[in-house]
């Protein structure tokens, strides 16, 4: 009876507490009481209500944006959400500014509810010449505690308007943004993520701003909402998180003025053409033979298959210049580069594109992003999306995409951090244009190995090592730069045997091959007269690398890759097959992957192989539990394969 009136008192509470506070912000019994989120286990907090409300000021023509958040804290490591930033730039005047800054922060503490409410001494501000961070410690926060706050931001600086992240890092019920935009500020308007809205409203409200002198602006109206928005969580094979959080960009594009004067804002691609033409450190590196006069050896500039020019070009930037580490968008100078003998990325590949340029070969620079940097847009110009430059190469219609910062790549192969799916290829003559970035071979990994059984009852073989494309780039720098802590590594890798004797047979670390060839001797312990042996000395996949519950974002290994794994063990006429597991093949929707696994005996050899194909480099979100079975398998393969042998 306690309970129940002390539950009619919480409604009454939440029910008459603040008019200010609307039906998203109200605390219920439901939310108080709540212990974990089903749908996520894992979570450590959950945002329960997220709100957003942009608009322009009628008095200041500022932009207000009003922010409202509930969320409740669900573990130890939620506590860490005690306390918020929020970054004011204030570089310039006017500065950014922050107000009506409210909080409270509810708790059930012996069996009363608890509201703690937001002092001003929680409040605290740091500054520097160009930010200002205003941190709010909410009090009183332990787990199982829900926070409400809510503060208005005030800015100048509208050419990006308000971006919404509805995704966040921890589950979100509900998060709404509404936006008011004035009739004569026009935005590029970008929705990225691969979540759907709910709610996607937009009208029209006239006379919305007074602009003096019977001068008024009508205000474009936009309602998104976003529900049930599961956790953004970080995993394996994946680019930068900003390429996939669910969200909503702006760009503005054009601003028209009361007195008529329109400025436009966001370019055409031939406007960023002819800005990148007249660019110092771009366009004005480009194709200039002049900056590249005599510096070519006959030798390789006589050279008469175009082709093979072209890799003798290549290879010649590789051993005379190199790479300081840095992209260098914005500080490039071929002459820097000739003179220092080494220099940033875009130096280095322009250079590359002129010396293509200088012998009659058709090549381009291309702009792209990286990786770690994001998809570049493609909606609308935005230059600055651009951070690396590489060089297209054409010969006898084929395409060749090169990088010459990298000894370990071979001709045609590109940086890992590269392959972010297209690039912008600048023509000088003609316009720029997009074109898909991905590597047309597969990176393989080939293990061969032959095993005897010795005298004195040792497991002896002889392994064979081929690693090709991306595979090979790691294996290709650690040997080349130290051998010894190569070997060690190695030996890591095969924790059940002894490496006897270790040797390389590739013979030039820009081969597109790694080869090696290992001799090992296992001490595996006969139990009566049998040995139960894993075949798998060896393993592709140490573990599954997928592990969520569910993934909102693609996978992206960046290339296509295949594994092929055989062992045969020589039998004689001193033992013999009590046991092997069972064959299978299981595959990928849509022919994009398979594997095959088995064990045959051939008279007194016994042959275990296993082969793995992943036939795309990019698999999109839906193949996600597929892939994540699939390699589940393959672990389970490797890890616990058995064979069991028996002495004759």
């Amino acid at each position: 009876m306690k309970k129940f009136c002390f539950w009619i008192l919480i409604l009454f509470f939440f029910t008459s507490f603040s008019q200010d506070y609307e039906i998203g912000m109200r605390v219920t019994k439901p939310e108080l009481t709540l212990n974990t989120f089903p749908k996520d286990p894992t979570a450590e907090a959950l945002m329960i209500y997220d709100y957003g409300n942009a608009f322009f000021n009628k008095e200041t023509w500022r932009l207000n944006v009003e922010f409202k958040q509930k969320l409740k804290i669900l573990t130890k490591d939620g506590l860490d959400r005690g306390q918020i930033e929020i970054p004011l730039y204030v570089g310039k005047n006017p500065k950014e500014a922050v107000k009506d800054i409210s909080a409270r922060v509810y708790n059930i503490e012996n069996g009363e509810l608890i509201v703690s409410k937001l002092e001003e001494n929680a409040i605290y501000r740091e500054k520097n010449e160009d930010w200002e961070i205003v941190r709010i410690a909410f009090p009183n926060v332990k787990v199982g505690s829900i926070i409400t706050y809510s503060y208005t931001k005030t800015t100048s600086y509208i050419n990006k308007y308000q971006p919404w992240y509805f995704q966040l890092d921890i589950p979100s019920l509900y998060s709404e943004f509404n936006a008011s935009i004035p009739g004569n500020y026009e935005y590029n308007i970008k929705l990225v993520g691969s979540l759907p809205l709910k709610v996607n409203e937009n009208s029209i409200k006239n006379q919305c701003l007074d602009a003096g002198r019977g001068v008024y602006a009508n205000c474009g109206i936009y309602k998104y909402i976003m529900t049930d928005i599961p956790a953004y969580k970080a995993e394996k094979h994946t680019t930068t998180k900003e390429n996939y959080l669910s969200r909503i960009e702006y760009e503005l594009s054009v601003l028209r003025r009361f007195d008529g004067y329109v400025d436009k804002i966001t370019k055409t691609w031939e406007d960023v053409d002819n800005e990148l033409k007249a660019d110092s450190d771009f366009g004005r590196q480009i194709n200039k033979k002049k900056l590249v006069k005599g510096i070519l050896p006959t030798s390789i500039s006589n050279i008469p298959d175009n082709l093979e020019k072209a890799k003798a070009i290549y290879q010649f930037v590789l051993d005379n210049y190199s790479w300081n580490n840095k992209a260098g968008r914005y500080d490039a100078s071929i002459k820097r580069l000739v003179e220092e003998k080494g220099g940033n990325a875009f130096e280095i590949n322009l250079f590359l594109q002129n010396l293509f340029y200088s012998v009659g070969l058709e090549s381009y620079p291309v702009l792209l992003s990286t990786r770690e940097n994001g998809l570049a847009t493609k909606v609308y110009p935005v230059i600055t999306d651009f951070n690396y430059s590489i060089v297209k190469l054409v010969i006898d219609d084929e395409v060749y995409f090169l990088d010459a910062t990298n000894p370990y790549l071979s001709f045609g192969e590109l940086p890992f951090y590269c392959l972010n799916q297209y690039g912008r290829v600048y023509d000088i003559e003609y316009a720029s244009y997009w074109e898909d970035i991905s590597p047309k071979k597969y990176s393989t990994i080939q293990f061969g190995a032959k095993y005897q059984i010795s005298d004195d009852d040792l497991l002896i073989g002889k392994v064979k090592i081929d690693v090709t494309g991306y595979k090979s780039h790691n294996k290709k720098k650690e040997y080349s730069e130290n051998p010894k802590l190569y070997l060690e590594s190695l030996k890591s890798d095969f924790q059940t045997a002894t490496i006897e004797t270790h040797n390389v047979l590739s013979e030039d670390i820009k081969d597109n091959k790694f080869s090696e060839e290992i001799e090992l001797t296992h001490e595996e312990e006969f139990i009566g007269d049998k040995i139960f042996f894993n075949p798998f000395i060896y393993k592709f996949f140490e573990e599954n690398p997928f592990k969520l519950q569910q993934r909102t974002y693609p996978i992206d290994f960046g290339y296509k890759q295949s594994y092929l794994y055989l062992i045969e063990i020589d039998l004689k006429d001193k033992l013999k097959v009590v046991e092997v597991p069972k064959n299978m093949t299981f595959a990928l929707p849509n022919k994009t992957g398979i594997a095959t696994f088995s064990c045959s005996k051939n008279l007194n050899k016994l042959s275990v192989f296993l082969k793995i194909s992943l036939n795309k480099a990019i698999y999109e979100i839906e193949y996600y539990e597929y892939l994540k079975n699939f390699l589940s398998k393959i672990v389970e393969i490797q890890n616990n394969t058995v064979i069991v042998l028996e002495k004759q």
